[in-house]
């Protein structure tokens, strides 16, 4: 018996290029995963599948738009008949919104940015990888969200509401396709505090708010937030990742409909 925790698994990261997504992807490939990882930029994709593939894994990449519901559906449906099934999917994919900006001055564009491009993102690609999974083989989708979900503070509006969206997306997904022998779970992360250096959008997301106290974005992560935090630190890539895995996993069998709280404490649940 395989000591991996994904042998013979097939799974499908969107957002495979950026920083999460490539780091789930590589921890999944290193547990036995076959990796099928989607993006918008086949640069980004590149460079995560010559990592992979210089340690043996198996992955291959595709440049999909995960606004284009067509086109996810048609990139799910290619990867099954090429895999035999999907056994596991993360939507990684993330949309740039507004931190700091207080109802006054937040824009209605600005607010429903959010809440429109994740959930949009999160209802396609649930729906194009859940027709090709469960029955016999034990099907896993994966989510992602934020503190915002539960922490009453102020400036994030937008960000609060989509991230509380997609936790009940979760939970209410994971009740419905349970009976198909599909597991949903929610993983949720407070900023990660090394992935500005892995090229993340973290940078531009707080570059306002950092420089509003006179610092910089690390100085803002390690020093502001990460002192917010229980564990007085924020979770690493490999330490979402890592958790990831475990939650794809057959070891994890029995949980869904829940969110797995990597937020060092900055919530306690």
């Amino acid at each position: 018996m395989s000591g991996l925790l994904l042998a013979d698994k097939n799974a499908v990261i969107y957002g495979g290029g950026g920083a999460i997504g490539g780091a789930v992807a590589r921890v999944f490939a290193r547990e036995g995963a076959r990796v099928f990882i989607a993006g918008r930029t086949q640069a980004k994709l590149d460079a995560v599948e010559r990592e992979i593939a210089a340690t043996g894994g198996k992955v291959e990449t595709a440049v999909v738009d995960v606004f284009d519901q067509q086109a996810v559906d048609q990139h799910a449906a290619e990867v099954a008949a090429t895999a035999g099934s999907i056994d596991i999917a993360l939507n990684a994919v993330s949309v740039m919104h507004d931190q700091g900006t207080s109802l006054a001055d937040l824009t209605l564009e600005e607010f429903i940015r959010p809440i429109d491009g994740f959930l949009r993102t999160l209802f396609i690609t649930s729906k194009a990888v859940a027709r090709h999974m469960g029955r016999e083989r034990p099907g896993v989708i994966l989510t992602l969200s934020e503190p915002g979900a539960k922490l009453a503070v102020g400036g994030i509006l937008g960000h609060a509401v989509s991230a509380a969206g997609k936790e009940a997306f979760s939970r209410v997904l994971a009740a419905e396709l349970a009976p198909g022998n599909i597991r949903v779970v929610g993983i949720r992360p407070h900023a990660v505090v090394d992935a500005p250096a892995a090229g993340s959008y973290t940078k531009d997301l707080f570059e306002q708010t950092a420089a509003a106290g006179g610092q910089s974005v690390q100085e803002f992560l390690e020093g502001g937030l990460a002192q917010g935090t229980l564990l007085k630190r924020l979770p690493t890539l490999a330490e979402i990742a890592e958790t990831a895995a475990f939650l794809a996993s057959d070891r994890a069998g029995v949980v869904t409909g829940t969110i797995a709280n990597l937020s060092g404490g900055a919530l306690v649940d």
